[in-house]
């Protein structure tokens, strides 16, 4: 920002600044403001200097956006990219197609951002491992957590909207179910990644395809967080999962198949066999995980986290009591049978565990490995908060690639307004 220097007295000085509209996120371009300045000698009328009002979450968009379009071939469709990200954080309330065009280019680009987002041949892959890299070269990854997402649709104009039972819920419900992959670490919590449970099967790149076998539910979730891993490059991390409804056993051997360690909330009742020759149960054959830690709370200690709390922008301070204890899951295939630990949480020693978990993560105490599971809690907060902000759930159209694409951008979104809350919006460091 420059100005003129002006001796008291002389007359006004011209003073020109660069404004950024903050509730639409487009440019304003250069403009001169005039009104009353006092100076020295007095009080005259000329150009006032009015501060420059920054949007930091539109330049963490931009800073993205710089990044993770790079894989775009052509400049009209970075451009669009830009665009869609700008409407999504602009937008107040559901994000249409109309209401995003009309934030960015007004009723005539409604066609137009359409056909990039339904039509057009775009591979949202490389955006989503580009945002993946950007966000761990930013702060470093702690846990993947696997975040089911219903998504309440009427009719049938939208792709995999149906009748159908959600396991997570324990209810049923109309509309489509998706499974989101959660990048979290000490600073940031956002998605990187999607897939969508289609009944009647999805085939490759996110096409339907008839003749496809049926994919399980059990199978979309798991395979939803090995596919974002295995594109984003990153190292192996803990994963953590909800799994109490689909199949603990075949969902940690796919995990261990992927060569990904896990933490998984499994159901009480899951059969175990204690390995521990100093505990109780030991030798006792299959016994409920439940059954098994109320046998040994007496070793639980306290564990300590920090929860996230509305009322608390720092969160909220929690403490727990946990035990973990060696097991082995049962299986026909003696390659499989793998030593876990088994985790319990008690609010309440008096009454039995809260929560019970079954890890492949056995080298860790059980203070770390609690405090992993509280990722999923974040995970849960930001989904209900921020997850509506920039649209997660608001994509409708019966083109698979179209929701894709969509939950790709609104993903980008997200991940600026967690980067500016983090204060980490202006990415890694060179």
């Amino acid at each position: 920002m420059s100005s003129t220097a002006v001796a008291p007295g002389t007359g006004p000085a011209a003073v020109t600044r660069q404004t950024t509209e903050t509730g639409t996120g487009t440019h304003a371009g250069t403009s001169t403001t005039t009104g009353t300045r006092t100076t020295g000698a007095g009080t005259s009328t000329g150009p006032a200097l009015i501060p420059a009002r920054r949007d930091p979450v539109h330049e963490a968009a931009e800073d993205l956006c710089s990044v993770v379009l790079a894989s775009l071939r052509r400049k009209d469709q970075r451009e669009k990219g830009r665009q869609y990200v700008r409407g999504l954080l602009a937008l107040r309330g559901r994000k249409s197609m109309r209401g995003i065009a009309g934030q960015v280019g007004g009723p005539a680009a409604e066609q137009s951002m359409h056909h990039f987002i339904s039509g057009s041949t775009w591979d949202w892959e490389p955006l989503r491992a580009s945002l993946s890299g950007f966000l761990e070269a930013t702060t470093p990854l702690t846990a993947w957590v696997a975040q089911p997402m219903a998504i309440p649709k009427g009719g049938d104009r939208s792709v995999g909207a149906a009748h159908r039972f959600d396991p997570h819920q324990g209810q049923m419900f109309r509309g489509q179910q998706a499974f989101g992959t959660w990048f979290t670490s000490s600073a940031l919590v956002t998605p990187v990644g999607w897939r969508m449970f289609l009944p009647d099967a999805e085939g490759p790149h996110g096409v339907l395809d008839e003749h496809a076998a049926p994919a399980a539910y059990e199978q979309c979730a798991a395979t939803a967080v090995i596919e974002t891993v295995r594109h984003s490059g990153s190292g192996p991390r803990p994963v953590v999962l909800d799994i109490r409804q689909i199949g603990t056993r075949s969902t940690m051997n796919r995990f261990a198949e992927a060569g990904l360690p896990v933490i998984a909330r499994a159901a009480s009742s899951t059969p175990l066999l204690v390995t521990d020759p100093t505990l109780p149960g030991y030798g006792a054959g299959l016994r409920g995980a439940r059954e098994i830690l109320q046998s040994v709370k007496g070793l639980a200690t306290p564990v300590e986290w920090t929860d996230p709390d509305p009322a608390h922008p720092g969160g909220r301070h929690r403490g727990t009591l946990a035990v973990a204890v060696r097991v082995m899951m049962p299986d026909p295939s003696p390659a499989r049978r793998r030593h876990l630990l088994l985790v319990g949480e008690w609010t309440d020693p008096r009454r039995p565990p809260t929560q019970v978990w079954v890890t492949d993560l056995v080298r860790l105490p059980v203070g770390p490995l609690l405090r992993l599971t509280k990722q999923g809690r974040r995970v849960e907060f930001a989904a209900e908060h921020g997850g509506q902000e920039v649209g997660l759930r608001d994509f409708a159209g019966r083109a698979l690639p179209g929701w894709h694409r969509h939950v790709t951008l609104a993903s980008v979104a997200h991940a600026a307004r967690a980067l500016t809350a983090a204060g980490t919006a202006h990415g890694p460091t060179p």
